[in-house]
């Protein structure tokens, strides 16, 4: 069946576009990638692009027409075997769908595909950069594109195709490594030992992948000299955490703050608290603080200050916390884990000091509870016994926040006017900016300074 070529939006609010120029005349082979015509906006000029191989059946649009609407048929093409002639007669004849309020188009771009069949792909002129905040996406390495009939319409050389129906392989399962996604021989002589298949396919309406696949396996190991390496199966922990950072760093926004406290005063107060701890009959004392349990303490007492930053992004509504529940990022064997210290803004530092204690060794060896580790409005992770200086850390959600704290060490600071050494220790908050705007987040990591540099406001 013909497949319709239509007006793209460059923009969530553009409604027409001027059709400058055709690349390609009625008659000629295109591939996919080539680039069949340019349309003006008011701050550009975009290039379309052919996402699948075939002829250019009939220009319906003619060069130099100006306001030409959104989803419009511009041109038809015939597909590969198709009748040009055919196609041209046929073709075109779609209805363009209704064309919604800027506003309701904004909303709707991302969720909204075009009819099938109804394909474009857009690149600033002389640039080469795609553009899709709401134009469809070009296929990605191996994607297939979905044509009139509903099926995928996947891009294979003529040799793969043979060589995956002579393997017996349906060649829509294979993951492409050549141009735009195309699938060729290798792929197939891969996909013939399973390696290079795409997982299953999603259900109807289900989202598609927001990214390109990483490299398989098959493709990273190709890399490398055979005999160079030994294979470690990942365990459970290892799967989780890479499923859950990948997931993070994907769907949420990160934006940091980085700022630096003064220890001076803390490291004082902790030396004062630890000598004063009173001693069982052996003599080991009640507790011993750390400068990360007056970090925890900070940043509970910092959320219950600020408590809009205190909160969980859910697409429902945002849910606004009472308590402030820190995670402690702790290391283990194999990966690293997150104990909750709930209600900590109410717990003395002593408590929050032997709790984390004893989450740090049951962590460790792999006996903390399931309600010991999930949830939490906040966490912090805590790299300054490493030496680090300063990073940022990646957000687990449901948390909206988390607190990146790097090493104290002695630096040159000026206070009046005067050059001084200070301990000093750089902090940098990670937030979700769904959930946290930037001057809230700067408020938030502002109060925590405040804190930290006057532990007295921790125990008030």
């Amino acid at each position: 069946m013909p497949i319709n070529i239509l007006m793209p939006a460059l923009s969530p609010t553009m409604e027409k576009g001027n059709l400058s120029k055709w690349l390609k005349k009625e008659g000629d082979k295109v591939q996919s990638g080539d680039v069949i015509a340019e349309i003006e906006t008011d701050k550009a000029t975009m290039e379309v692009e052919a996402v699948e191989d075939g002829t250019l059946a009939r220009i319906v649009v003619p060069e130099g027409t100006a306001d030409v609407p959104v989803n419009d048929v511009i041109a038809v093409l015939a597909g590969e075997g198709e009748d040009v002639k055919a196609a041209a007669s046929s073709g075109g004849s779609t209805k363009a769908a209704p064309h919604p309020s800027p506003a309701a188009r904004t909303d709707d771009a991302n969720s909204s595909p075009l009819p099938s069949g109804e394909r474009s792909t857009l690149k600033a002129a002389g640039e080469g950069t795609s553009l899709s905040s709401t134009a469809p996406p070009s296929p990605q390495r191996g994607e297939g594109v979905t044509g009139t009939n509903g099926h995928a319409r996947v891009f294979a050389s003529p040799l793969a195709r043979r060589l995956a129906k002579d393997a017996g392989i349906d060649v829509a399962n294979i993951a492409g490594s050549g141009p735009h996604g195309r699938v060729v021989a290798r792929d197939v002589e891969g996909a013939k030992s399973g390696k290079g298949l795409k997982a299953p396919a999603a259900a109807p309406g289900a989202a598609a992948p927001a990214v390109a696949p990483a490299l398989s396996d098959r493709e990273v190991r190709s890399l490398f000299a055979e005999g160079s390496y030994e294979v470690v199966p990942h365990d459970g922990m290892r799967r989780t955490i890479a499923q859950r950072l990948t997931a993070s760093t994907q769907t949420i926004p990160h934006f940091y703050l980085t700022i630096d406290c003064n220890l001076d005063a803390l490291l004082k107060a902790r030396e004062d608290i630890n000598a004063a701890a009173p001693k069982d009959k052996d003599g080991k004392p009640a507790y011993k603080l750390s400068v990360n349990d007056f970090v925890v303490k900070a940043l509970a007492l910092a959320l219950q200050r600020v408590p809009d930053a205190n909160v969980s992004w859910t697409e429902g509504g945002m849910l606004k916390h009472r308590h402030s529940d820190i995670g402690v990022a702790v290391a283990m064997p194999g990966g690293l884990i997150t104990p909750i210290v709930r209600e900590a803004e109410s717990k003395p530092l002593s408590a929050i000091s032997n709790q984390m204690k004893d989450f740090a060794a049951r962590a460790r060896a792999r006996k903390l509870k399931p309600e010991e580790y999930q949830g939490g409005t906040s966490a912090v992770s805590n790299l300054g016994m490493y030496g680090i200086k300063d990073f940022t850390a990646v957000i687990n959600p449901p948390h909206a926040t988390i607190l990146a704290v790097g090493a104290g060490e002695e630096r040159a600071i000026v206070r009046g006017g005067k050059v001084e050494v200070a301990t000093m220790m750089s902090v940098t908050l990670s937030c979700d900016h769904r959930a946290v705007d930037g001057a809230l987040g700067a408020e938030l990591i502002g109060a925590f300074k405040r804190l930290i540099e006057n532990p007295v406001l921790m125990v008030v």
